[in-house]
């Protein structure tokens, strides 16, 4: 793997080289390349602001944020989300990473489809939600040059990522889609998932069993 694509050098220290080789035996191409782009088109929008942030811990959220899709890491009965968080948290305190840190890389992962919510945390986390959002629906494509979204889809290829990664999402929670509940997730089910109707909140406060 290169180290600097597109002006953006990838961390290499001890601890990066272990997430990325944890995340690489679990992570598809489509996950893992998608990965890496989150980081990369992240970075790219610090840089771009001169924003300050700590490039190893946004690498190691970037690369973990999606693996609670994947067999080894989905739980029966939390949002997978909260899976990668979780697995990220347990690989960094295994690795002796200050609890400040790993509480910054929890809610990187566990927020990054918390749309109107991640983008107002601290900068890592609001990072990795713009490089996430890039990548996957085009949010503010213009703001990367034609020229570096080249580069770094040319060492991190799509894997034709716009028609495949809906189905990888479900294949990660098809198995509990109540957890889908309140967030952008529940399209995913209602529209691939046959005979899902996603629950409606209005009927949960109509029909809850206060007596009024």
């Amino acid at each position: 793997m290169k180290n600097l694509i597109a002006d953006i050098k990838i961390p290499d220290s001890k601890l990066a080289i272990e997430a990325a080789e944890l995340v690489r035996d679990h992570a598809d191409d489509l996950l893992w390349n998608h990965s890496n782009r989150t980081f990369l088109f992240a970075a790219m929008r610090g840089n771009m602001n001169k924003m300050k942030y700590d490039a190893e811990l946004l690498y190691i959220s970037s690369l973990f944020h999606d693996l609670g899709l994947t067999p080894s890491f989905r739980s029966p009965d939390k949002r997978f989300e909260v899976d990668g968080a979780n697995a990220a948290r347990d690989f960094l305190k295994s690795r002796g990473v200050p609890e400040d840190s790993i509480r910054l890389v929890w809610d990187a992962v566990a927020l990054h489809t918390s749309i109107g919510i991640a983008e107002y945390k601290e900068t890592e986390v609001s990072l990795m939600n713009f490089g996430v959002a890039y990548d996957v629906v085009g949010k503010n494509f213009d703001l990367i040059s034609a020229e570096m979204r080249q580069q770094v889809v040319e060492a991190f290829p799509r894997c034709g990522l716009k028609h495949n990664i809906l189905h990888a999402f479900l294949e990660g929670f098809k198995h509990k889609p109540e957890t889908t509940y309140g967030t952008i997730n529940a399209d995913i089910c209602e529209t691939l998932l046959p005979g899902y109707k996603r629950p409606n909140f209005c009927h949960h406060v109509l029909n809850s069993i206060w007596d009024e």
